[in-house]
């Protein structure tokens, strides 16, 4: 990776979060309140992407293994509205599940 990419990158991330402090701050004719429902999502949608890249990464492959069945099983937990611990619980005991049938 080159200087001028990593420079450009480092502007960019900066702007936009100069932007979304300066700009949506002094926004008072509704327009910031448009994008709220939007913005609030935003972290939900980087956390469940950074849990899809750390379980299904592999070297330059897409892995599929106990790991994913135990996200899968969390993710039905989750949208059962099961609580926190039970989802926790739920996919920790798939994935070991799922582990333990491999191993024999």
């Amino acid at each position: 990776m080159s200087w001028t990419s990593i420079v450009v990158l480092v502007v960019g991330a900066y702007g936009c979060k100069a932007f979304g402090v300066l700009g949506f701050g002094k926004i008072t004719d509704g327009t910031a309140a448009r994008f709220e429902p939007f913005t609030a999502l935003i972290p939900a949608a980087l956390f469940a992407a950074l849990i899809a890249v750390q379980t299904m990464a592999g070297d330059e492959t897409l892995v599929v293994d106990a790991r994913f069945a135990g996200v899968a099983a969390g993710a039905v937990a989750v949208w059962r509205r099961a609580p926190f611990i039970v989802v926790i619980f739920v996919a920790m005991i798939v994935t070991a599940a799922v582990r333990w049938q491999t191993w024999l």
